[in-house]
Formats: structure tokens, C-alpha cells, sequence
């Protein structure tokens, strides 16, 4: 849909300085899309030219109402308190469009499970709100290696938990460009988009990778299901280390199968991890 068909309506990105988030709002600033960013500050820092910056917090859906006007098409994050009556007050606005960032994980059911159980309400919350839908479901970020830079600037050993566990990866910057489209297009109203990277990694693929972009050998040791859990526990509440114990030990999802919605939806393959760690590689 073109620009001069919408008028002054805008799409307004909530995370706009996330990972996703921003990479949303930059795909849209650069083909000239009228965006309204929100993050706590309000700052305009970091946006690109011509995004219009507004302070908001998804928990406090007052904070949000105003910059509801206007908006055609709104990117959501899942998870705050606010959600329910943030979906209400978008509709009142005449808000077309909801594009949902979710995960596969729905698929498993588990509302006892910390993180499915916050997306799988999310989801029902934005069908229940009488907006068009779209769900972007991606597997893990490629963006997760960046919890190795400080080891791997030091020059420790990496430690990798659930060392053989393969999982298809994806880049934020394809999972923003499908959101992209699901934003400025009917043709994926109604639709949960599962989003993959192209190949399915064991996390010492990903050292390996890493290792070769920078040029340099990186020394990686696969932590045992205790020593990963007590790893993880000294960084994570315990409920979300369950949540991926559940995921990655007792095997109920599977992030391993490569799907090929990148290119159906955009055009394009999806970027490789290599890719990824090219662009990256100066954080490591």
C-alpha cells in the first residue's frame, strides 16, 4: 500500500530500540514509511531522520493511548501488563492492523511454562481485539551469540549450554523485514508467519563461525544439563530456566527445521549466521 493511499496515517513500532524493534523501524524509515517509534525515554536517539519519537510504557496503557492516533498499522510487543487495554484503545482509534511479535513456542500449549504461557495469552489477546492479526513467530535470534562477547573479548573458554541442541537461527533483520510486510499488507491478515534463519547450528557452530570471521580460534566447552542450569540460574529467574529445559532438554520444541518464510515473504534468503557475524563482529 502506498503512501499517498494512507494519507497521514502512520505505523507505530512499541520496542522501536529493541533488537527487532529497531531494525523495524529502520527497514520502514528507509523507503520513506511514516513511523512513530516508541520506547520509555521518548528519546529521538539513535532513530533514523523523519521517525517520530514518543515516550511510552506497555504496562501503562495511558501512556500509549495518545499515540494511538493516526496509526493504521501497529507492531506489538507481547508480554506487558498493558496489552489488553492497549488492543481496546487501538481499535477505538481506528487502528486497522496488529502485527504480534511471538514464537513458536505457542505451538506446545504449556500455559505453565513462562514463556509460552505469556505469548500464547498474548495471542489470544490480539485475536479477541477485533483487529486484523498477524503473528511473526521467529526461533532464536542469531543476536543471542552476543552473550559470548565478553568471554570471547577476554579470551576465555565459551561455555555452551545444551551443546546439542540445533536450532535455525534468525536474523532480527529478517524477522523486522517480514514484519514489514505484514504491517503494510492485507495478504498476511489472519496468519502466525514462523520465521527460521537458512541452516540449523549446534552452538559450537556458531563459535566455530564466529572464530573464522574473526580470525582467530575460540576455545568452547559444552556445559552438562547441571552445570548449565546452575549457569543459568545465577542470570535468569528460575521459571524462564525451566521454560528452556522444557524447550531444549525435554525436547518439546523444535527450532531445528528451516522454513522457507523469509524468501516467500520478502524475496530474499534469509541471512546466514555468517552474515550475521560479519556485521557483528566488531561487539566480539
Amino acid at each position: 500500500m502506498a503512501n499517498e493511499q494512507r494519507g497521514d496515517l502512520v505505523l507505530l513500532v512499541t520496542g522501536a530500540t529493541g533488537n527487532v524493534g529497531g531494525e523495524l523501524v529502520r527497514g520502514l524509515a528507509s523507503t520513506g514509511e511514516p513511523v512513530r517509534a516508541l520506547n520509555r525515554s521518548g528519546s529521538p536517539e539513535g532513530l533514523p531522520p523523519g521517525v517520530e519519537a514518543r515516550a511510552a510504557d506497555l504496562n501503562e496503557p495511558d501512556t500509549v493511548r495518545g499515540a494511538l492516533d493516526g496509526v493504521e498499522a501497529l507492531f506489538l510487543m507481547p508480554g506487558y501488563g498493558g496489552q489488553r487495554q492497549i488492543l481496546k484503545d487501538a481499535r477505538a482509534a481506528g487502528v486497522r492492523r496488529v502485527v504480534l511479535l511471538s514464537s513458536p513456542s505457542v505451538r506446545t500449549g504449556d500455559r505453565g511454562n513462562a514463556v509460552a504461557g505469556y505469548l500464547i495469552e498474548a495471542e489470544e489477546a490480539v485475536r479477541e481485539s477485533g483487529l486484523d492479526w498477524t503473528f511473526v513467530r521467529p526461533t532464536s535470534f542469531m543476536s543471542n551469540a552476543l552473550r559470548m562477547a565478553d568471554r570471547i573479548r577476554a579470551g576465555e573458554t565459551v561455555r555452551l549450554p545444551f551443546p546439542g541442541v540445533r536450532t535455525a537461527d534468525v536474523d532480527p533483520y529478517d524477522i523486522a523485514a517480514v514484519a514489514r510486510h505484514a504491517l503494510l499488507s492485507d495478504a498476511y491478515a489472519g496468519r502466525a508467519l514462523e520465521v527460521t534463519g537458512p541452516e540449523a547450528l549446534l552452538p559450537a557452530d556458531r563459535v566455530r563461525i564466529l572464530g573464522e570471521v574473526l580470525g582467530r580460534e575460540l576455545p568452547a566447552v559444552g556445559l552438562t544439563d547441571e552445570e548449565a542450569r546452575a549457569e543459568l540460574e545465577s542470570e535468569l529467574p528460575k521459571p524462564y530456566v525451566d521454560a528452556f529445559f522444557s524447550f531444549y532438554v525435554d525436547g518439546t520444541l523444535d527450532e531445528s527445521v528451516v522454513l522457507p518464510t523469509v524468501e516467500e515473504v520478502t524475496g530474499r534468503a534469509p541471512r546466514t549466521f555468517e552474515d550475521w557475524a560479519r556485521e557483528h563482529a566488531d561487539a566480539f
